[in-house]
């Protein structure tokens, strides 16, 4: 399954989480209402109905709604939505000890803890840039932020969606071509912290980040191009956006 940000109800949380933003949560609580009842799959309503819960004021109704999303989640089995397991378990939990239950407070809090930094994502994996590299060549970790230019990166950062590394080339520094690798990690990895329950619930878009490098083991050219007009948008959301980079 793949994260679609064209997604009517995609856009109807981003179109939430924008009055939320802007200190209108009543808004913002309408339109996740709005993408709850025109959700048509198990994602869809997964996605709305975290939403909804957090505007709960009472902890039955958080809780009902949170139980609701993970009951979607836990029907989808897929690694677009396991890593909002751990945030979702805990947030459960929380609700549970405000009730006064401090049994399945725990038991949450334990499920929370085992699903943490624990990606279970098989790949494949890519890696986008403007870089001529060849099969065997090692990605490693240092190389200066695309998003931050005095910024040196301590992680090596990759993501399971070939359209999203595509992104990530068209945007990386650099005249030459965009090219998406086919790489493999060669130790451990993480969920990156930058957009993982940044605005969507765990990370949809399947992007994580090592310390041990990344081993080119192939170049895909399957991946949808974005238009002049759709980077340069995305140059000027960069360009505007003030929040720090968990390096």
């Amino acid at each position: 399954m793949e994260f679609n940000p064209s997604n009517k109800v995609v856009q109807l949380c981003l179109q939430g989480i924008s009055m939320e933003e802007q200190g209108k949560p009543e808004e913002g609580s309408t339109f996740f209402l709005q993408a709850w009842h025109e959700a048509t799959n198990d994602f869809e309503k997964f996605l709305a109905a975290h939403y909804v819960a957090r505007h709960q004021k009472d902890v039955s109704d958080r809780l009902h709604w949170l139980e609701t999303a993970l009951d979607f989640a836990l029907k989808i089995n897929d690694d677009t939505v396991k890593s909002a397991f751990p945030a979702l378990y805990f947030n459960i939990a929380k609700c549970y000890d405000e009730s006064g239950d401090p049994d399945n407070a725990k038991k949450n809090y334990e499920r929370a803890s085992t699903w943490k930094d624990n990606p279970s994502d098989k790949g494949p994996f890519y890696h986008g840039t403007k870089a001529d590299l060849q099969v065997g060549d090692l990605l490693t970790a240092g190389g200066s932020s695309n998003y931050k230019t005095d910024l040196k990166m301590n992680h090596i950062y990759f993501t399971a969606l070939a359209n999203g590394a595509g992104l990530a080339a068209a945007l990386a520094k650099g005249d030459g071509p965009e090219r998406v690798y086919i790489v493999e990690p060669t130790g451990t990895f993480e969920n990156d912290p930058n957009v993982t329950d940044k605005k969507f619930p765990g990370n949809p878009t399947r992007s994580y980040r090592s310390l041990a490098p990344l081993k080119i083991v192939g170049e895909t050219t399957d991946w949808v191009r974005q238009t002049p007009e759709e980077i340069q948008k995305w140059r000027e959301k960069l360009a505007n956006n003030t929040g720090e980079i968990i390096n």
